[in-house]
C-alpha cells in the first residue's frame, strides 16, 4: 500500500467478544497517531461481552472526516473469527486484503438460533475479489503458551500490509505492554513475529 498520508487507509476489524478486537484497534490507532496521521476510530458495534459480535473501524490519513469506513471501501479486513469475517466481506473494496483467523467461535446469535453458522466460511471468503491470507491465530497463540496472544498474532499478520514499516506497529505493541503487563512484552513480540511469518509465504 502507498505510504502517502493524503490517502486514507480504511481498516475494518471484526470478531467476537474476548478476542481483543478493541485492543488491536487501539494499538493500530496509536501507531498511526505516533507517525503523524489523522486518525478516527469507532467504538464497539454489537454486544461486546464475551462471545458477542464486536467490530471496529480504524481510518487514518492526512485528514479523516468520519470514523466509519464507507460501505465497500475498506482496504483491509482483519477478521479475528472466520464467520464474522465472512459477514463483513461486503465492506471490503474490490482487490482489498483480508487477513482472517481460521479459528471458529460460535457466537450467541448462532446458539440462540438467530443466525446459522456457515459451513465453510473461509471457502466463501476466498470466492471474493480480494487477496486472502488465513492463519490459525488461536493455535499459534496456544503454541506460544498463552491463548490470549491471538490479537497480537493478528496484528503481526496485518503488519506488512500497512502503509508504514512493520517496526512501528511492533514498537507500539511493546510500549502498550510495558505500560500494562511488562512481563508479557517478550511473549507479545514473539506472537507479533509469528503472525507476520504465518502470512509471509
Amino acid at each position: 500500500m502507498s505510504g502517502k498520508k493524503n490517502s486514507v487507509t480504511n481498516i475494518l476489524i471484526s470478531g467476537v467478544g474476548g478476542q481483543g478486537v478493541m485492543t488491536a484497534a487501539e494499538i493500530l490507532s496509536q501507531t498511526a497517531i505516533s507517525l503523524g496521521y489523522d486518525v478516527k476510530k469507532t467504538e464497539v458495534s454489537g454486544m461486546s461481552q464475551r462471545g458477542g459480535v464486536v467490530t471496529s473501524h480504524v481510518r487514518f490519513g492526512e485528514k479523516v472526516m468520519s470514523p466509519s469506513v464507507p460501505t465497500g471501501e475498506a482496504d483491509i479486513l482483519l477478521g479475528f473469527e472466520a464467520a464474522e469475517a465472512l459477514r463483513a466481506i461486503g465492506q471490503l473494496r474490490p482487490g482489498g486484503v483480508v487477513l482472517v483467523n481460521s479459528m471458529r467461535i460460535i457466537p450467541p446469535i448462532v446458539s440462540v438460533g438467530i443466525h446459522d453458522y456457515p459451513d465453510h466460511p473461509l471457502d466463501e471468503i476466498h470466492k471474493n475479489d480480494c487477496d486472502v491470507f488465513d492463519l490459525d491465530a488461536g493455535k499459534i497463540a496456544d503454541d506460544l503458551g498463552e491463548i490470549r496472544l491471538g490479537n497480537t498474532v493478528m496484528l503481526g499478520a496485518v503488519a506488512d500490509h500497512l502503509p508504514f514499516d512493520a517496526k512501528h506497529l511492533r514498537e507500539q505493541i511493546v510500549e502498550w505492554f510495558k505500560a500494562r503487563k511488562p512481563e508479557l512484552v517478550a511473549l507479545n513480540e514473539e506472537a507479533f513475529e509469528a503472525g507476520r511469518q504465518a502470512v509471509s509465504g
